[in-house]
């Protein structure tokens, strides 16, 4: 059976809906923050840079998928072994180039079999269609 990878199509849908969540995220948060009456700049800069940077490489390294993965029914795995989720440093790595080079990144996707952008040769990723373990049915 051959491994199908994810188009770029779905991967930019991905990332639509994953900024989306951000967003989201921070607005509840900031939100939050009204409720309390003193909370200083420092605390409130710290919390949204970190809800930004570390919102995709938690969520890959323990789950596989952002919530735009999720919605699109694809994951990120290890090139090595795609039945394991990418390590939190290796996740974070794969975020922060992704982030630097921007659609840059995704100019390499359409040359090669395992559809792979600059990210994911840098932190050793694939994308992939999520696909759960179907037990055959009882009869």
């Amino acid at each position: 059976m051959k491994t199908e990878y994810t188009a770029i199509t779905t991967r930019i849908k991905a990332v639509i809906i994953g900024t989306i969540a951000i967003i989201v995220l921070m607005y509840v948060t900031a939100e939050i923050f009204n409720v309390f009456e003193n909370i200083p700049n420092y605390i409130r800069i710290s919390v949204f840079v970190s809800l930004f940077i570390l919102y995709e490489p938690v969520l890959v390294s323990l789950f596989g998928a952002t919530l735009g993965h999720f919605f699109n029914d694809i994951v990120v795995k290890q090139e090595a072994n795609e039945n394991k989720n990418l390590s939190f440093p290796f996740a974070l790595i794969r975020f922060i180039t992704k982030s630097l080079l921007g659609w840059i990144s995704l100019l390499t996707i359409n040359g090669n079999l395992k559809k792979k952008a600059i990210h994911d040769y840098v932190a050793q990723s694939v994308v992939r269609p999520y696909k759960p373990n179907k037990k055959a049915p009882l009869q």
